[in-house]
């Protein structure tokens, strides 16, 4: 996952230091926010005349043509508008050949990317108030970029607002592209560096709860004992996870069968495979975690195993399933 850095949080720290400081630590991106003034390009061209890093413009406007030609001029490799200040559609010129993203609050519903997705390359989802900075990361958007990832598959995730070292992990792990860092990277009494390091760092303490984040009950795999051979392969294919639950009547998890149970099972049976039932297959000992607890809890649990997971069963207390959560986001990225 990239780091964009905000460079205007920064309030007392003259641009040219904070931008070596940041070349130095190698950021991924320079974040510049522009409230409708056309100055920022004389910021830019600044930027461009000590460094080589990308920049990430953020353009909060109601009259957007008016930036094109700075954007062209200062080739600014990534733009993004914010959707709520836009009076019309955005017609962009053929000529604007940045990667483009559209911005949104959390009020704001993710369909509006459907105009725009042949054209634009990300989302960026305003995580906490907009312009104001050292905000609280709002967890409905946790639910929020599950719901754009399989809307708008293919589609890169951006994120502002309110990113801590323990919402960058989560972020991370659910497959976020990139994120802007404000107050917690560039205005912080520790070394740019090390805060840098946090970001990108799994060494976190978390207080995050595994219900905030996770795949929800309504989004997870779930078969009964009941279910066909047949049945217990759908599923598996259907929510492309790699296993899938198995409860009971009441919602309680009585297991998982995962690709590597179905294997064995073929291989135990393969001489009656239309008689294979859920029985045949299900672990009815599957690694778990509850849902009330922590991402701290939580990475200490998987580092107390001895092999990689790729996925946890999430229960309540009293083991009825309550969703999912996956790592494979978080092993790619690492």
């Amino acid at each position: 996952m990239k780091i964009s850095a905000s460079i205007y949080s920064n309030k007392t720290k003259p641009l040219d230091e904070l931008v070596k400081e940041l070349d130095s630590v190698n950021v991924d991106y320079i974040h510049v926010d522009c409230n409708d003034d056309l100055k920022v390009f004389d910021d830019i061209k600044h930027i461009r005349t000590i460094s080589k890093t990308p920049i990430d413009l953020h353009i909060i406007s109601a009259e957007p043509e008016k930036f094109y030609a700075g954007i062209k001029e200062t080739a600014t490799e990534l733009v993004t508008f914010q959707f709520e200040n836009l009076k019309a559609p955005l017609k962009l010129p053929a000529d604007i050949t940045c990667k483009l993203g559209m911005a949104i609050i959390s009020q704001t519903a993710i369909e509006v990317f459907e105009p725009y997705k042949d054209k634009f390359d990300f989302i960026l989802f305003m995580t906490t108030t907009p312009g104001k900075s050292g905000g609280v990361f709002n967890k409905e958007n946790f639910r929020k970029i599950r719901d754009f990832k399989n809307e708008f598959p293919g589609k890169k995730i951006h994120v502002d607002g309110g990113v801590t070292d323990e919402v960058a992990f989560v972020l991370r792990n659910m497959g976020v592209d990139s994120v802007v860092s404000g107050s917690f990277l560039v205005n912080t009494e520790n070394a740019i560096g090390r805060v840098l390091h946090q970001l990108r760092s799994d060494n976190i303490t978390s207080h995050t709860r595994i219900s905030d984040f996770m795949i929800t009950r309504e989004e997870s795999p779930a078969i009964s004992t009941n279910a066909t051979f047949l049945e217990t392969l759908q599923s598996i294919e259907d929510y492309k996870l790699g296993f899938t639950n198995v409860t009971d009547a009441t919602g309680k998890l009585l297991g998982i069968v995962s690709n590597a149970d179905v294997r064995k099972g073929l291989i135990k049976n393969i001489k009656k495979l239309e008689a294979i039932s859920v029985n045949d297959l299900i672990n009815t000992n599957p690694f778990k975690i509850k849902d009330s607890s922590t991402v701290s809890e939580m990475l200490s649990f998987i580092k107390s195993i001895k092999f990689p997971i790729l996925f946890l069963p999430v229960v309540d207390d009293n083991n009825v399933l309550q969703g999912i959560v996956t790592f494979n986001n978080l092993i790619k990225g690492e």
